[in-house]
């Protein structure tokens, strides 16, 4: 199946580096941000375990729990973590998806038949505490991913989850913002007292409304 933007985020239970889980239960009301690897010990993807525990306080303040998949086994992760806990100088402490079958691979579309036959592509899933997925990206196996940017699209959901704003071009969390259309211009500074900026009738800015 293909996951598109909106839809429900598959359930699952896996086994993992640190024990059964059920998705829906270890997320619980929090966001989640789950990303597969082609396979363990794999150079580019050690790296970015790494990042990743060391993000740990930056996604633990936004509400985020992480998961990550490989095709390998929860024993064979728990090798890797040792190696990636050595030479990225972290602690990995979220769980690692064991799917050697392929199941959550599969349910969540990560084989590509024309980069692999046989190992997940790198794909990241955002999903938001009602279990909707709120960002798809995949990257090449030879390009290491940007969680600086993972970062930056979550404080941007969840602003815009709460705020009738969207995010412009390389927004950054305390920059302004844009007032939606479905917004009357008069009506602005009702809803947005910081003040706003009317650039063309279409293109509204308003101070980011939660700092």
């Amino acid at each position: 199946m293909s996951i598109r933007l909106g839809d429900t985020a598959p359930n699952f239970q896996a086994n993992t580096s640190i024990g059964e889980i059920d998705f829906y239960d270890y997320l619980g009301d929090s966001w989640g941000v789950l990303f597969s690897h082609p396979a363990d010990y794999t150079p580019v993807c050690t790296t970015e375990l790494g990042r990743t525990a060391a993000l740990k306080d930056e996604f633990e303040k936004r509400n985020v729990k992480v998961l990550a998949l490989s095709v390998d086994s929860a024993e064979s992760h728990k090798g890797w973590i040792s190696d990636i806990n050595e030479t990225q100088n972290t602690s990995v402490e979220f769980p690692i998806i064991a799917d050697p079958d392929k199941t959550v691979a599969n349910l969540y579309d990560m084989i590509h038949p024309n980069a692999s036959e046989t190992l997940t592509v790198r794909s990241l899933f955002v999903i938001s505490p009602d279990k909707k997925v709120k960002l798809t990206i995949t990257y090449p196996a030879s390009t290491g991913r940007n969680f600086n940017e993972v970062l930056r699209v979550i404080d941007s959901l969840q602003l815009t989850a709460k705020y009738s704003v969207a995010t412009p071009a390389d927004w950054t969390d305390g920059e302004d913002v844009i007032v939606v259309n479905s917004i009357k211009t008069e009506d602005i500074p009702e809803k947005f007292p910081k003040g706003h900026k009317v650039i063309k009738p279409y293109l509204r800015t308003t101070p980011q409304p939660n700092k």
